[in-house]
């Protein structure tokens, strides 16, 4: 049988080529949100990780989940008006770090993504870096209950001014968040009165997109 052969215009295929490039241009380029189930002891929570206004952070972030870090982690710290250790400038929100047991295979510490930078602002559920000194952020992070425009770039919850870095949001789950923040806390643990007791615990977590 004999085939009728095919001709193309040089636009038409200029055209082909264009969609054909652009097709795999937007498979290969990495997603800008990714997704991210914790399961809890109380429930699941869904982060969305902003790869694309905090990629540093996020892309650590990521390194931990993929790595199982956060799989038997914890949930150790509570602030609510009732047992804040700081009444100067007040926040609220749960924390989390990774399994203790692993605390010999962390990453090294990544820089600090300010937030005049990233143009992400500390509203309600979104998802932040735990530091002390700028640069020094590993693995733990915190859910912000409420607005905390304190913890920005010239906020002073941190004497530097330097303010913490958000990578992202909670989509899903707010009302577990608001669970571990309402659990029992006491005073053993490093944050005085804001420490879980006991501390609540995460199964595992995982990405749900990639």
């Amino acid at each position: 049988m004999n085939l009728p052969r095919l001709r193309f215009t040089r636009p038409a295929l200029c055209l082909a080529l264009w969609l054909l490039t652009g097709s795999l241009a937007a498979a290969q380029a990495p997603a800008k949100t990714v997704s991210v189930i914790f399961e809890t002891e109380l429930g699941n929570i869904t982060l969305a990780v902003d790869m694309q206004h905090a990629p540093i952070t996020g892309a650590n972030f990521l390194k931990y989940v993929d790595g199982k870090f956060y799989d038997g982690s914890l949930f150790i710290r509570a602030v609510r008006p009732n047992n804040t250790l700081r009444h100067d400038i007040e926040i609220q929100g749960v924390q989390v770090v990774s399994n203790p047991a692993r605390d010999a295979e962390l990453f090294p510490p990544i820089p600090l993504e300010r937030t005049n930078v990233t143009g992400l602002k500390h509203l309600d559920g979104t998802i932040s870096m735990a530091r002390g000194a700028p640069n020094s952020a590993t693995s733990s992070f915190w859910i912000a209950i409420g607005d905390q425009l304190s913890l920005d770039f010239g906020g002073m919850r941190n004497a530097d001014g330097q303010g913490f870095a958000t990578f992202g949001r909670v989509t899903k789950g707010m009302d577990v968040v608001k669970k571990i923040q309402a659990a029992r806390t006491g005073t053993k643990g490093d944050f005085g009165t804001e420490t879980l007791e006991p501390p609540i615990r995460i199964l595992r977590a995982y990405r749900t997109t990639r």
